[in-house]
This record gives C-alpha cells, structure tokens and sequence, in this order.
C-alpha cells in the first residue's frame, strides 16, 4: 500500500500543481487585503476538494454505468497524464495546466478568482479530474486502497492550502528557476506514471498482449 500512497501524492501533486497555482494566485491577488486573500484561499481549496473527491470516488462508477471499461479508462487517463506531463517537462506557456490567454484575461476583470480561475481549472482542471478516476480504478474497489487515494487527495489539498496562504511569500522568496525545476521534476515522474498506465490499460484490455507489462 506504501507504493499506491506514493503513487497517488506523486499523480495529485503534479497534476494538480500547488506550487504553480500558488504563483498565479500571487499574480491575480496583488492589492488584496491579507484576510481577503486568506478568504479566498480557503474558498477555492475546499470547492476545488469537493470537485476532485466526486470525481475520484464517483467517477469510475458512473463511467462504469457508460459501458467504459476499466482497460479503457486507463489508457485515456494515461494519456491525458502523459501530455499534462510533457507541458510540465518542457515548461510550455499555455500548457494544459495553465490558463488560456481568455481565461487569464477574464481572471483579472473578476472580483472573485476562488470559484474561477483558481478552484477550476487550476486545482480541479481536467487533469487532476482525470487522475482521481484512474487512482481510484486502480483500487480495483478495494476500500483500503481506496481510502489511500482520497487521503493522498486530502494531503496534497492541505498542502496546497497553504501553498495559496503564503503565496505572496512564496512568490519573492522562491525564483522563476526554482519553480521550473520542481514542476520539470514532478513531470518527469507523472510521465513515468503515465506511461505506465497506458500499458496497465492496454495489458488488461487484451487486444495488445504484449510481454513485460505489468
């Protein structure tokens, strides 16, 4: 079970990118009071948490209910995974876990950012959404992997939270060099993961039977 909490904090971390949301959180809110920005923290973590604990514990269920099959869901989950991990990697602007120039631009003319931009797309985007499905399934239903992921879920969101309360200290104290090396670091392993999905998916769904997959 230590490899599936490992797992799962690795996939929600870089998915859900705390230290990047932290950053355009300082960039959206530079006037805000302290307490309005702590408000608005808290707001966008616990809204964002309640979108991704849906997705994570209802999700695979309600896929099932479409005729998707397990196999299915992790090949697609692992490629959403791998490009989300290719963004990362090579630092791309606009990249699946960032804003889109209309997003952005509507972000800034907004009084509240917790609801949008920050609690979805940057916490709860696709990505993250698709992440809980996949770490779920992989539980394979068994209740304590289960309760593994939505604790590892529940980590990373606390830890993002206060992520976002020292955003502004966070933004002076660590560099443009240091965060692109961290989120290059966990694109690496979220690739690793990714890839390793596609053949748990394509293994399983035995059209491909290929020896080595695990």
């Amino acid at each position: 079970m230590l490899e599936t909490a490992l797992k799962s904090l690795t996939t929600f971390f870089a998915t859900i990118g705390p230290v990047e949301a932290a950053v355009l959180f300082a960039t959206l809110t530079p006037k805000m009071a302290r307490p309005e920005r702590q408000a608005i923290a808290i707001r966008a973590t616990l809204i964002a948490s309640v979108i991704l604990g849906f997705f994570t514990l209802l999700g695979g269920p309600i896929l099932n209910q479409l005729g998707v099959s397990i196999a299915a869901l992790q090949t697609a989950g692992g490629v959403i995974l791998l490009i989300i991990a290719l963004d990362m990697i090579f630092a791309r602007p606009g990249g699946a876990i960032k804003l889109t120039p209309p997003e952005g631009a509507e972000a800034q003319t907004r009084e509240d950012v917790a609801v949008f931009p920050l609690a979805t797309p940057l916490l709860a985007g696709p990505g993250a959404m698709s992440a809980g499905i996949l770490l779920a399934a992989n539980a394979s239903g068994e209740p304590f992997g289960l309760a593994i992921v939505t604790a590892s879920l529940a980590c990373i969101m606390i830890a993002t939270l206060a992520l976002l309360l020292l955003a502004q200290e966070l933004n002076r104290v660590m560099g443009i060099t240091a965060q692109r090396v961290l989120i290059r670091v966990f694109g690496i392993l979220l690739a690793a993961l990714a890839v390793q999905a596609l053949f748990n998916g394509i293994k399983a769904s035995g059209l491909i039977p290929v020896a080595g997959f695990s």
